[in-house]
């Protein structure tokens, strides 16, 4: 599966700024892979981590959206003008041709279908293939000293190490061992809030171009589906539920999600159900959003001895190449006074509206007991196959 990198995010200069350094360390990566010197095990010097393919977004509006026109002015204004294609400026399309890109200003031939075409090409970001980003990342680690337990049992969180004036000295896991640590650091996704309790409070459609495979994939976030489950505490937390979790399998997607992915295939890519090419395969994905969308980068406070680094709230991937060293500033108390790490202390909602309402319970409808799931009828395009 692949990710998006993008340095569009409206006024919001310390991600823009982020991304910049990680498109650096993401294109770092690719030489290394090229020189073809101490590579992984199953990749070779042809392999990529991040392809700088642009990023595409588009409206069904005829009018940009106030969040692209004030990433186009925070762009201007640092020095990247030009940088954010509009898909009906003439310029813009010349110079979109003129760095091999022209065919991403209309993929979909709305034009040619007499559509509306409004969109923005942020040609600065890219694709990060995730799966060998990962192994890359591994790899690395690993030469650097890293020492990793994968093992179902071995290598899964039972609980915490809790020394007698209520530190955190480490954790056990499920196999039974201890594990001492002066400094415990929780960056468990989707899981944190489940295993940390204090996170309480805290926490549109896209695709990515044909893989190597040959698989489009395509994402719908529209509805923030959650898994409300009683913890041991008694409260109610969302927990990721997927293909492989042990007690409670998920291998359907919420109905609405796939309506919403079949209406943009059958408007934007009607060949697909004209050679009667249907959806393959399904997913959940599961994020730990945030309720302002920043990051937790930051000590727990009331839990001495441990640390998180969570909350990427879907955008925090295509920071791999560069997000350790910014968690290790924090870690060593270095330049805390940077936007970003302002941003990503531990906090919790005040009385401002939150811009994620996740926290409802298993009796809303987000919930997904609650929610209808498809069924194999829900793969089909309604579009009319050629005979």
């Amino acid at each position: 599966m692949n990710k998006i990198v993008r340095s569009a995010y409206g006024s919001q200069v310390e991600y823009r700024e982020m991304t910049f350094e990680a498109i650096d360390g993401w294109k770092a990566w690719n030489d290394e892979l090229a020189s073809g010197i101490d590579l992984p095990p199953g990749m070779t010097k042809h392999d990529k981590v991040f392809h700088t393919c642009g990023s595409l977004s588009m409206t069904d509006g005829d009018t940009i959206p106030p969040i692209e026109l004030a990433t186009i002015k925070s762009m201007e204004e640092c020095g990247h003008k030009d940088t954010q294609l509009i898909t009906t400026d003439r310029k813009h399309n010349q110079i979109a041709e003129s760095i091999g890109l022209g065919f991403a200003m209309d993929p979909f031939q709305r034009k040619r279908r007499g559509k509306h075409n409004v969109g923005v090409l942020d040609y600065t970001g890219g694709m990060a293939v995730a799966d060998k980003a990962c192994r890359f990342a591994l790899h690395k680690a690993r030469k650097a000293g890293a020492y990793f337990v994968l093992e179902p049992s071995a290598g899964a969180f039972a609980s915490f190490i809790t020394s007698p004036d209520g530190r955190i000295a480490g954790i056990v896991t499920k196999d039974g061992k201890q594990h001492q640590a002066d400094l415990t650091i929780m960056a468990c996704g989707g899981w944190t809030p489940a295993l940390l309790p204090q996170l309480d409070g805290l926490c549109g459609l896209y695709g990515f171009p044909r893989d190597e495979d040959g698989y489009m994939k395509l994402g719908y976030r529209g509805t923030k589906y959650t898994n409300p489950q009683k913890q041991e505490d008694g409260k109610e937390r969302s927990v990721p539920v997927t293909r492989w979790t042990e007690q409670e399998q998920l291998k359907q997607i919420p109905s609405q999600a796939m309506k919403v992915l079949k209406c943009f295939t059958d408007e934007y890519l009607p060949e697909l159900g004209e050679e009667s090419i249907d959806i393959a395969l399904t997913r959940v994905c599961w994020y730990t959003d945030t309720f302002d969308n920043h990051f937790i980068i930051d000590h727990v406070p009331g839990r001495e001895g441990s640390f998180v680094a969570t909350g990427g709230s879907g955008h925090a991937f295509k920071y791999l190449p560069n997000i350790g060293n910014w968690v290790v500033d924090v870690l060593e108390d270095f330049g805390m006074e940077r936007p970003a790490i302002k941003a990503w202390k531990w906090r919790v909602v005040g009385d401002e509206m939150p811009a994620n309402v996740l926290l409802e319970g298993a009796k809303r409808s987000r919930a997904l007991p609650n929610v209808r799931l498809r069924t194999d009828d829900d793969m089909k395009t309604r579009v009319v196959a050629k005979l």
